[in-house]
């Protein structure tokens, strides 16, 4: 309200008395306002009912650690400036590190180590197996000698369950970062779209050569601990030494790692063409399956050829004297068109894909 005082009007607040010069804007009402209070807290006064605390702390978490990544890499101000062939290193072994800590990951590995100790001890029970079935050759040699307890385990698991591994880590490179919501921040590295899907790609290598060797060592371990080991009898009929069979293994470990290099450039390109890890890994596994049913049909013998599973028990060649490179260096050409055709698919997308997440 207002008063006439010598010849001036002066207000004054509603009880008559002045008004505080300092008060904030809103309080000429002598009630103070509720000063930042969210939405919703003016009129009752309660806070409003958090309905997902969880899912907003995981996707915080995802996001924090995808801003580290990035900062490791020199992709944000928080992050040292360093030189691209440096950040391109520090963003890998970033990515290795976090591969190979996955509780997931280290599930896998655990399981496929497992399975040639259980091989072992099969045969070690109950003998060889009888018969000219495929294989049988290779699993009826270990129980003479130790040292092919490593191709044979890797005969088995080549068929199938090294390949689910490798498509659940390569099918989760590009698609869970995006799914997550972390694709945006390893974007902002200025290396580029090009070299980023390059590290992700060499990162599902590095687990495929990590695998196949957790394979061979596991194996090759349990036969020496269940079995005698020595000189060895090739297929072909002659015998090298120990240490020459312990060479041929690691050819073994190189051809097949290869061979599953090529598989994860095949869910590589997938997993560019989605943002749900389970469709990019499930794309790959019903490829692989499919491939192995067209390998056994004798009326598809002209297509077989081409078929990338054809060619990943192609390794018996070193069991040979000599090794057989013909038929290796075949396997190899396969797989290296494969991991050109979908490597060029996967980049083809990658960098006209419009990252919004």
């Amino acid at each position: 309200m207002s008063t006439v005082s010598g010849g001036e009007v002066v207000s004054t607040g509603v009880d008559g008395a002045p008004p505080h010069d300092d008060a904030p804007e809103g309080h000429a009402t002598g009630v103070p306002p509720h000063g930042g209070a969210p939405e919703g807290h003016a009129a009752t006064g309660v806070p409003p009912r958090d309905d997902a605390p969880e899912e907003r702390a995981a996707t915080g978490a995802d996001a924090r650690e995808g801003t580290v990544r990035a900062a490791r890499a020199g992709a944000i101000p928080g992050g040292r400036a360093v030189g691209a062939p440096r950040a391109l290193l520090r963003l890998l072994a970033s990515e290795i590190g976090l591969t190979f800590r996955r509780p997931r990951n280290i599930a896998m590995l655990a399981v496929l180590a497992g399975v040639p100790v259980l091989l072992g001890v099969a045969l070690r029970a109950f003998g060889g197996p009888d018969g000219d079935g495929p294989g049988s050759a290779v699993f009826g040699q270990v129980t003479g000698n130790g040292l092919f307890l490593t191709f044979a385990a890797l005969a088995v698991l080549v068929q199938l369950l090294l390949p689910v591994s490798v498509a659940v880590v390569a099918g989760d490179t590009v698609a869970g970062e995006a799914g997550l919501g972390t694709l945006r921040y390893l974007l902002a590295a200025p290396a580029g779209r090009t070299r980023l899907l390059a590290v992700k790609y060499a990162n599902a290598v590095v687990f495929c050569l990590g695998a196949v060797t957790v394979i061979a060592l596991s194996a090759l371990l349990t036969g020496l601990v269940l079995f005698p080991a020595g000189p060895v009898v090739l297929l072909s009929g002659g015998t090298i030494s120990t240490f020459d069979a312990l060479l041929r293994i690691g050819l073994v470990v190189l051809y097949v790692a290869a061979g599953m290099a090529a598989l994860a450039a095949v869910a590589l390109a997938f997993s560019t063409l989605t943002e749900v890890t389970v469709g990019a890994i499930a794309a790959t596994v019903v490829l692989v399956v499919v491939a192995q049913v067209l390998g056994v049909v004798p009326q598809l013998s002209g297509l077989q050829p081409y078929l990338l599973t054809r060619w990943w028990n192609g390794f018996d060649g070193v069991l040979r004297d000599p090794i057989a490179t013909g038929d290796m260096g075949q396997g190899l050409l396969v797989f290296a068109a494969y991991t050109v055709i979908f490597g060029s698919i996967a980049w083809a997308r990658f960098t006209g894909k419009d990252i919004t997440c």
